[in-house]
């Protein structure tokens, strides 16, 4: 991550949640614009967010991304629309966007594949599509940015094999939850936390792809596996940080005792609560704001009939890939404090504020 990004984090962070207080936060539809003038003109970008569970895209994704399409283009006007991670719901939103006159779609899908049909009738009616986050496969898509997601499965299992092997464990029970089958970057995650776990020599004991990354369902299916896996259990790979809640939460309930290291993914401020607490071993930060505004330049850029700036290619398409960064105790304040996605003030509440003495960040 570069200094240039962590200098300007806290900035624009909070300026997307001052644009994000006085628009409505419904999980429809809504629109909103500001005055002032553009060389681009009034043009129309579509936000369609995939879910509300996972914090991060109310909280972080949209309001970062509608100040900086506001910085870049004043005269804009954001079709916003969260599915509640409903695919059918999802489709009626980007032909809803497209009805109202939509330049370009900035697409997180639900469903990888099926919103393949969203960005088939956005390429007929000649709109663009930027695959926000997660790629959209099987269909014309004229940008994508995201993560290296791959390397955030491997970050996690190697990880995940280090605090292992430092607790004196060199062999055992691991256990998988991934993400939902029905999300692209599920699969990069699965794909690349078994590039390092099926040769480190640790037994993947137990495997579980979560329907919808509800949290639930982790808690649920976790809970079904622990007496066969409780007494040799070493080691948890979780997909995400509501995930890894539901994952601690049955091991908890079972009374498992120490608890093995649990990984995660997001950042969210339980998750940065937990491993101060020692709950949860790790967590992926994927700075958001990087990637929120990389996608607003480029939705203000074809919106114009301009090509984005982009890095490399995805599967033959324009792409930005992101550099992500494995989160531990040692290094919170490094990244999620500096970058000001969190201030210590909301982190270290009540029960967390030895925790966060004895970690310097109080």
């Amino acid at each position: 991550m570069t200094s240039s990004i962590a200098r300007l984090a806290g900035v624009g962070l909070a300026a997307g949640l001052a644009l994000s207080s006085v628009a409505a936060c419904s999980s429809g539809s809504s629109s909103s614009s500001s005055g002032g003038s553009s060389s681009g003109g009034a043009k129309k970008i579509a936000l369609l967010l995939p879910e509300s569970k996972t914090a991060r895209y109310e909280q972080l994704d949209r309001p970062l991304f509608e100040a900086a399409v506001k910085a870049k283009c004043p005269t804009c006007t954001i079709i916003y629309s969260n599915a509640d991670q409903d695919a059918a719901k999802q489709q009626q939103q980007a032909e809803s966007a497209l009805t109202q006159g939509a330049n370009v779609l900035v697409l997180d899908p639900v469903d990888s594949k099926a919103a393949a049909s969203i960005a088939n009738s956005a390429k007929s009616s000649k709109v663009p599509v930027i695959a926000y986050d997660r790629f959209i496969s099987g269909a014309p898509v004229d940008y994508y940015v995201s993560f290296d997601n791959q390397k955030v499965g491997q970050l996690q299992a190697q990880t995940l094999v280090d605090l292992m092997k430092k607790a004196g464990k060199t062999s055992g029970n691991i256990v998988m939850i991934n993400g939902a089958p029905t999300d692209n970057n599920a699969g990069q995650f699965k794909k690349g936390a078994h590039s390092v776990l099926d040769s480190s020599g640790y037994k993947v004991a137990a495997e579980y792809d979560t329907p919808d990354w509800s949290p639930d369902k982790a808690q649920a299916w976790m809970e079904s596996q622990l007496t066969a896996v409780k007494s040799g259990l070493v080691g948890v790979y979780a997909a995400n940080d509501g995930t890894a809640g539901g994952a601690i939460a049955a091991l908890k309930g079972g009374g498992v005792n120490p608890l093995p290291p649990v990984t995660g993914q997001d950042a969210e401020l339980a998750a940065i609560q937990r491993i101060l607490a020692g709950d949860q071993a790790m967590t992926v930060y994927k700075a958001i704001k990087p990637e929120a505004t990389d996608a607003a330049n480029a939705a203000v850029a074809l919106a114009n009939g301009q090509k984005p700036q982009s890095q490399t290619t995805y599967q033959n398409t324009p792409s930005t890939l992101l550099i992500p960064v494995a989160v531990t105790k040692t290094n919170i304040k490094d990244t999620v404090v500096k970058d000001g996605v969190y201030p210590v003030t909301a982190i270290c509440t009540g029960d967390f504020a030895k925790a966060c003495a004895a970690a310097g960040l109080s």
